[in-house]
């Protein structure tokens, strides 16, 4: 049995209702980690959609919480204790209206900085210290909409770049699995995804 491993958790809502949503883009990469290993079907577990991939003594878990965004604790905390997870291998996927679209982060611990989602795996796992990939979606124009933008599909306009920052947040998802969070921060955060500056790691 595989002794190393790792898990990469998206953030969404569950159902078509929110499928196209600027809130699920969490859900978008970790589809699109799966796509790259060849993972064909996920299986309802630990309150979510559940994958794994072994390569040899090592495996990567793959979770999307279909708990709804503000209770994704209560489904990755169920995944963590499963498999006795340390938290330094864990990546938690989600948007960031504070992040223009096109750009992405990785950072070690912090604040949720406002995401519920976040805030919800903070407080079941009782300690920030896990890896976050963030996710730029930008600010609505008027902030008091911040709760409808999120709920909104990307318009047209945007979908297509939208698109293109997912497969980029999918390798990076990877590099942090396979190289750890030094490299893939090194490689991806800066990235303006879309331009002709962008450089994807190979």
């Amino acid at each position: 049995m595989a002794s190393d491993r790792w898990m990469i958790v998206g953030l969404g809502n569950p159902g078509p209702r929110y499928a196209e949503t600027r809130h699920n883009v969490g859900f978008w990469v970790v589809d699109r980690v799966a796509g790259r290993l060849g993972i064909q079907r996920f299986e309802r577990r630990f309150d979510g959609e559940f994958a794994s991939y072994a390569e040899g003594s090592r495996s990567l878990l793959l979770l999307k919480p279909l708990t709804y965004m503000n209770l994704s604790g209560r489904s990755v905390r169920r995944a963590v204790d499963w498999y006795k997870l340390p938290l330094e291998r864990l990546l938690v996927v989600h948007d960031d209206m504070d992040l223009p679209l096109g750009t992405l982060r990785l950072r070690l611990g912090g604040s949720s900085a406002g995401h519920h989602g976040v805030e919800s795996i903070i407080a079941e796992l009782g300690s920030d210290r896990f890896a976050r990939l963030r996710i730029g979606i930008g600010r609505p124009p008027a902030r008091e909409r911040g709760r409808s933008y999120v709920l909104e599909p990307f318009p047209p306009h945007e979908r297509t770049l939208a698109e293109r920052v997912a497969e980029v947040a999918a390798e990076a998802a990877l590099v942090w699995y396979r190289d750890g969070l030094t490299v893939a921060m090194n490689r991806f955060n800066g990235m303006r995804v879309g331009t002709e500056e962008e450089t994807l790691a190979p």
